[in-house]
């Protein structure tokens, strides 16, 4: 196990740091303490060619001019805010409407845009290497209230997984829900688009969205639609339907799957061409799936033009816009509670037998 570090660049004066993690197989996580970055995450496919497998820039510019997100910690709430204000015990807080005339992803100066403080963690006996970022977000940034401290712990293993641990307190009731946004591309060093990935997991409703791409209140049955992924399904069936959900966010998905039951959930994505998989478990009730519908555009990706579907989010979290749906879980942080989740990704390779990945 090994952690390295180097200047990445500078922000305002500050040096971003790069820090990369590695274990004994040939796995290793590149991230920055700016947004909390995750840049490359390097695994080998089912014949031992080790390449990087999400998306992200060789520049930290990139990530400075960006709108996708890529690879950061998104926060204090994840998702969409209709109408960029909420009521918290009678009081109404106006939030920057970065996404007019909603908020997105915890506004101009959201989690991703700030560079968190650092700690290394020692190696446990020689099986996880891993880091500890830490941010406090003061009393009315971005509109939300009360001094929220957060700390988000990355740690790499032995056994090819990646975990993220989220922990948050506040001295004031306040609403948090956070995630990790990157973009997942299992051919390895982009060589294909993400349309043959395919994605299995459990869940039996979906969130409708509305022309904003805000869930209305509304959870769909995802029973023979694109949107039943409990048998596997390939993302280019989301992408070539007539579902009006689909066509909606752009031909493909953007959508929050809701768990079937509550606990420790799975996802699965797989690339057969490659061989690799990903396996993700969570604690939180849903995954917002995004199949990179709107990533196409001028500039470059590890030196690959941006196109759609060259990459796809598995977004875990709480319930999107839960603050305007009393029936979703609430996002709700009290000053006594500890906010706590976690989410693990762990690669595998598959190998093929008569033409068929095992």
């Amino acid at each position: 196990m090994e952690l390295k570090e180097r200047v990445f660049g500078y922000v305002e004066g500050d040096p971003v740091i790069e820090y990369t993690l590695s274990n004994d197989l040939g796995m290793s996580v590149v991230c920055l303490n700016y947004g909390c970055v995750i840049s490359k995450i390097i695994v080998p496919d089912r014949d031992g060619n080790c390449e990087n497998v999400v998306l992200g820039f060789d520049e930290l510019e990139g990530y400075l001019q960006s709108p996708h997100y890529f690879g950061a910690i998104v926060g204090r709430v994840a998702g969409r805010i209709k109408g960029a204000a909420f009521e918290l015990d009678g009081k109404v807080y106006s939030l920057t409407e970065n996404q007019p005339p909603n908020h997105l992803h915890g506004g101009e100066k959201g989690f991703n845009t700030v560079s968190w403080k650092t700690e290394k963690l020692a190696v446990v006996e020689d099986d996880v290497v891993g880091l500890k970022f830490y941010y406090r977000s003061p009393d009315g940034e971005e509109g939300y209230p009360g001094n929220l401290d957060t700390i988000v712990t990355y740690q790499l293993t032995n056994q090819n997984e990646f975990k993220i641990t989220y922990e948050a307190k506040t001295d004031q009731k306040t609403v948090v829900n956070l995630t990790n946004h990157s973009y997942f591309n299992l051919s390895g060093n982009m060589k294909r688009d993400c349309l043959e990935h395919r994605l299995q997991l459990d869940c039996e409703h979906f969130l409708e969205l509305d022309e904003d791409f805000i869930p209305t209140g509304r959870l769909l049955e995802a029973a023979n639609t694109e949107f039943d992924f409990s048998k596997g399904r390939l993302v280019r069936e989301g992408v070539f339907s007539e579902n009006p959900q689909n066509l909606l966010v752009g031909k493909g998905y953007d959508h929050p799957l809701i768990f079937k039951e509550a606990g420790v959930n799975a996802i699965e994505l797989r690339d057969e061409e490659s061989g690799r998989c990903l396996q993700v478990t969570t604690d939180q009730p849903c995954v917002v799936f995004y199949s990179g519908n709107q990533l196409e555009g001028s500039y470059s990706i590890y030196g690959k033009k941006a196109q759609n579907y060259l990459g796809v989010c598995l977004e875990t979290q709480g319930y999107p816009n839960a603050i305007h749906h009393p029936k979703f879980p609430s996002i709700v942080l009290k000053p006594d509670q500890t906010y706590q989740t976690s989410t693990s990704y762990r690669f595998v390779s598959r190998l093929k037998t008569n033409g068929k990945a095992l």
